[in-house]
């Protein structure tokens, strides 16, 4: 899951600030979202399948259909 996040961000060519911003949360925590070194919340979560356009299931490596 945490690589996936990872390649949506930089798939758009956006910083880990720019999508923090819109999470509404600081870089750092972003950070550790992309790291696996924090659980993403639930709500986080469908934010940015939201955003990216995309499935949870695609973020959480559940299918591999984006």
């Amino acid at each position: 899951m945490y690589p996936r996040i990872r390649d949506l961000r930089e798939d758009s060519d956006l910083t880990q600030r720019e999508v923090a911003k819109i999470l509404h949360c600081s870089q750092q925590v972003y950070s550790n979202y992309e790291l696996g070194q924090r659980d993403i919340p639930t709500a986080v979560l469908i934010a940015l399948a939201r955003f990216y356009e995309t499935t949870t299931d695609y973020i959480l490596g559940l299918s591999d259909t984006p």
